[in-house]
This record gives structure tokens, sequence and C-alpha cells, in this order.
């Protein structure tokens, strides 16, 4: 039961977490410049990247900014303070959506410099790391539904409770690994096709 609860206290920590390390490494790669050859609309796919970094900075901040959290919810759960573990699992829920929407307008834009006149390599790279973001995505909306049903269903007095918890909450837990691994995948194509461009 100790080992559940610790897993469940990370799960709104650990993927903010990981939502700021993995979208804010993903277009700010210094391979890409390699790619960058400022002919046709080169330039403006440039800046569009670089307000997509600065959609994913944010993201950054707001979790320098709620770095308390995991502490808090651990002591909330120790404490069996169901009111305390809602309350903060709720702010996480709602941390994530904005990290989220942040990172939807980062993708947006990486779409759009994708769509420019660009060279093939440059806009081969912005696929695959668009591609590896939208799986990113994909992958903190199961630890989005898990923090939501922390902050809806935690209970440490009801048994079939916990176990319901749980359950949904490994079901995410393997979704979300899942899903990571093929958006690691994208950005490592990504990186080596810069590689491979930059030795051209």
């Amino acid at each position: 039961m100790d080992k559940l609860k610790h897993r469940i206290s990370l799960i709104a920590v650990v993927c903010l977490l990981l939502f700021v390390v993995s979208l804010s490494t993903s277009c700010g790669n210094s391979e890409a410049s390699d790619l960058l050859n400022f002919s046709d609309d080169t330039t403006a796919a440039a800046q569009l990247v670089a307000e997509a970094n600065e959609d994913l900075n944010k993201i950054k901040i707001k979790y320098k900014e709620n770095e308390t959290k995991r502490e808090e919810l651990i002591e909330a759960m120790k404490s069996n303070n169901t009111e305390k573990v809602r309350s903060i699992s709720d702010d996480l829920v709602y941390l994530i959506n904005d990290g989220m929407a942040l990172g939807g307008s980062a993708i947006e834009k990486i779409g759009k410099a994708r769509d420019l006149n660009i060279n093939p390599d440059f806009k081969e790279y912005l696929r695959l790391k668009e591609e590896s973001l939208q799986k990113q995505m994909d992958a903190f909306e199961n630890y989005r539904q898990a923090a939501r049903l922390l902050r809806d269903g935690y209970d440490p007095k009801d048994d079939k409770q916990r176990e319901m918890v749980k359950t949904e909450f490994v079901t995410k837990e393997e979704n979300f690994q899942k899903i990571m691994e093929v958006a690691k995948q994208y950005s490592k194509q990504a990186n080596d096709l810069a590689k491979e461009s930059a030795k051209k």
C-alpha cells in the first residue's frame, strides 16, 4: 500500500516535470540550426520555431513556480488528508491543462513552420519533432486523467475505491510509458536527420 501511495503521489508532479523537460528540449536542439540555410521561407519558419520555444519555456516557468506541490501532496497522503489530496490534485490538473494548452500552441506553430517553403530536410526535421510533441501530449493526457482520478476518487478509507484507483493508475502509467517511447523514437529520428544534414 505504501508503494501504491508513493506512486500515486508522484503522478501529477512527475508528469508535469517530464512534460516540461521533454517538451522544452524538443525544438531547441542546436542541431536543427544546421538545417537552416536562410533561403526561401526558412527565416519565417525559424521565427515560428522560436515562438514555439517561448511557449515551451512558459511551461518551465509554471513548473518552477509549483515545485513544492509534490512534497505537499506526499504529506497530505501520509496524513490521510483527503481534502488536501484532492485540492492539490485539482491544482495539478489545472497546471497540466495549462501546460498542454501551451504545448498545443507550440505544435501549431511548428506545423505552420513546416507548411512553409523550406529545405526538405528542415521540413522533415520539423515533422518528426511535431510528431514527437504530439505523442508526448497524448502520453500526458493519460497522466492528466490519472491526476483527475486521484482528485475525484482518492479515499484512503475505502478499500474498493483504492483498488480501483490503483488499477486505473497502473493502466494509465503503462499507456504513458508506451506512448512516450514512440515520442522518443520520433525525436531521435529528427536528431539523427539533423546530424546527417550537417554532414552534407
